[in-house]
């Protein structure tokens, strides 16, 4: 008997990590496949009539051990994965696959599900569950229930091919990430690098029992070298392998991957009758359709494309100035911009982070949240985790109760992927009376510490944690009766409103004196820094802007075509992205191959809802300033109407309830300086 096909005896019901062993996960998948698949048949074959509780709900509640243990794995996967683990990853995403569309292509079930839809009308529903019996009955919709027999087999196989290219596409940029170091011997090379990435790369040299320095493409080896390192050759050298991952024509090649992945999704958008994947997928979200989308991204770029000219303008008068260089590369944009910035508001990253030690910025995100919402973080020793590294805490209200449990892992190693993220290993719910409290995590790659200094954050990992912390408060807050509505699991472009507007805090005098205190003297960040961190917000902001649009357009050009005309990836990669291009074009380099937040993740179709949510959390913040930041009254309707909801509503009917009105652009493009 597997202990994950059971309820955990541990605290809180938490994942008892270090008694997991990677042979126990393949049976455990297999058995808690078949507990559910019994579950749904009970479901299925009950005699009698359907209900709202015993089809819709017992439907909502089924599977849970299952949840709990593919919560598990495929968190791991990310966060410590091995060979070994990736290659379970592959045998079991087909199972689950195939296990999921059993169920939504279960005609029996389905009358049942839609014999309650039916008398919606006649039954007396609250809006958490009209919402719920919406969601399921689209839920089988919307993935082929109405389709015929050989339709729906073809469904099948779309789906569990599509599983496993993910994960391929996935465990191949991981693969270029991590065979690839630079090793620097001279010292000289080094110019401009700061004292503390130094040490970060002679420890990193050393643990290969090697001389010397050794940087690498995770973000803190990565971003520093090319923002900093003056030998323009070793930046270019740097720069371009890190856009060339999972396009060298090796066998970790994502190029014929990615076009299947983007054909696959469009061929399944027709077997369901949509025109593409985005059409498909906007169905349910806040924007609705591609075209909203389009004139969004559109509309924006209008809006910052001539600040940007002016700022790359300016950038490279002051390369010129500086260094003669004639004509800006990609591997110049962070180098200048840094040094622009030292010039404009003589401040600097390496001048910030002594003020930002990493647990005095956790600890300033855990005061902001006491402040506005009454929580508590307490670290605490008896729960388990999967690193050491890992911190596990206890959130507590204002009555002692318990909150959530939220675990923090904020260093890069091997076998975790690039990039930062908000997960969780059980979500919120109601049953038997009981509310089930969340099980939240945080997963970061920050500037590790060294042998003599702590974990000392630049300011932009500062707003990284802010926002997952933004994303977790969304996960810990929740507060709904059904699983599949509580916390995170909104419309993907409402997703982004709690964690955008908690890095607003980042910026406030008021919140800043909570935590950015100099790790040496214990002195608070001095006023004139602060001002400067304001000034600076908006620094090279339209450059930022068209970055960011650039990405949302390439993912609808992806989606929202018929992508089986594609022949060139790189050639249409250039031509999606052409009017947002600033630097000229790298040879070698390709974004598609390793854009794995829309070809692994989720945000096909949606990552133009980062700029999105920014309407949303700078229309939002506006409120907070103009009552206080701390202000109470607004913290509480923001807690009780997004922050808790869940997905138990429509996003825009629960904002304009936080509001009092729609969100429009104005205060994002006055934040952003470019109006």
């Amino acid at each position: 008997m597997s202990i994950l096909t059971n309820p955990f005896k541990t605290k809180h019901n938490t994942a008892p990590f270090s008694q997991i062993k990677l042979e126990d996960y393949q049976p455990a998948f297999i058995e808690n496949i078949a507990n559910a698949r019994a579950e749904i048949d009970a479901i299925t074959n009950n005699p009698d009539a359907p209900t709202f509780e015993n089809t819709i709900v017992a439907l909502d509640f089924s599977g849970e051990q299952l949840d709990r243990l593919s919560s598990i794995f495929f968190n791991l996967n990310s966060a410590e994965t091995c060979d070994e683990m990736q290659k379970i990853a592959q045998e079991v995403s087909p199972l689950l696959t195939a296990f999921g569309n059993d169920i939504s292509l279960n005609e029996e079930l389905f009358k049942r599900v839609k014999a309650v839809h039916d008398q919606k009308e006649n039954l007396t529903l609250t809006p958490e569950q009209a919402t719920l019996l919406d969601k399921k009955y689209k839920s089988f919709a919307r993935n082929g229930a109405l389709l015929p027999e050989y339709k729906k087999a073809k469904l099948r196989e779309i789906d569990t091919e599509l599983a496993k290219l993910k994960l391929t596409y996935g465990e191949n940029v991981l693969a270029e990430t991590n065979n690839y170091q630079l090793h620097i011997t001279n010292e000289s090379d080094l110019k401009g690098l700061p004292d503390g990435t130094k040490e970060m790369a002679r420890s990193l040299a050393k643990s290969k029992n090697l001389e010397g320095w050794v940087f690498t493409l995770d973000f803190p080896s990565y971003l520093p070298f090319v923002t900093y390192i003056d030998n323009r050759e070793l930046r270019k050298e740097m720069a371009i392998a890190a856009g060339k991952k999972a396009f060298q024509g090796n066998e970790f090649d994502n190029k014929e991957i990615t076009l299947k992945i983007a054909k696959l999704r469009f061929d399944r958008a027709n077997l369901l009758g949509y025109a593409t994947h985005s059409h498909f997928v906007l169905e349910e979200r806040m924007a609705q359709n591609p075209d909203k989308v389009k004139s969004f991204l559109k509309d924006l770029l209008e809006k910052a494309k001539p600040a940007a000219e002016r700022e790359m303008a300016q950038l490279t008068a002051f390369a010129k100035e500086l260094d003669g260089v004639e004509l800006l590369e990609k591997w110049d944009g962070s180098y200048y911009s840094e040094k622009l910035k030292q010039k404009l508001f003589s401040l600097d990253d390496e001048l910030l982070k002594p003020y930002f030690k990493l647990e005095n910025v956790l600890n300033g995100a855990f005061t902001v949240a006491e402040k506005l919402y009454g929580i508590t973080f307490t670290e605490v020793f008896d729960i388990d985790k999967y690193h050491d590294e890992v911190q596990t805490f206890e959130v507590l209200d204002e009555e002692k109760n318990l909150v959530a449990i939220f675990y923090s892992d904020f260093f890069p190693r091997k076998g975790k992927r690039n990039g930062a993220w908000m997960t969780s290993y059980k979500s919120q719910s109601v049953k038997n009376g009981v509310n089930e409290r969340p099980h939240v995590s945080i997963v970061c790659n920050f500037t590790p510490p060294t042998e003599t200094k702590p974990s000392l954050l630049t300011f932009n990992e500062v707003t990284t944690l802010f926002h997952e912390f933004g994303h977790a408060l969304h996960g810990m807050l929740a507060n709904t009766t059904y699983p599949s509505l509580s916390g995170t699991s909104v419309y993907w472009d409402f997703v982004e409103l709690p964690s955008q507007v908690m890095e607003n805090w980042c910026y406030e005098p008021e919140a800043l004196a909570l935590f950015a205190k100099h790790y040496e003297t214990g002195e608070i960040i001095p006023q004139v820094y602060v001002e400067k961190i304001k000034e600076s917000a908006s620094f090279l902001e339209g450059m930022a802007t068209l970055r960011q649009l650039s990405f949302g357009i390439l993912d609808m050009a992806f989606h929202s075509n018929n992508p089986s005309e594609i022949s060139d990836i790189k050639a249409f990669e250039k031509l999606a992205m052409e009017g947002t291009t600033l630097y000229p074009d790298v040879a070698e380099n390709c974004m598609s191959v390793s854009f794995s937040h829309i070809f692994q993740g989720g945000y096909s179709s949606g990552y133009y809802s980062y700029k999105w949510a920014e309407v949303l959390d700078a229309d939002a913040f506006a409120y907070f300033q103009e009552k206080g930041i701390f202000n109470k009254e607004v913290a509480t309707k923001f807690k009780e109407n997004v922050l808790s909801k869940g997905g138990t509503e429509l996003p825009m009917e629960l904002y304009k309830r936080f509001r009092g009105h729609e969100p429009n652009a104005d205060a994002l493009l006055k934040r952003a300086g470019l109006v």
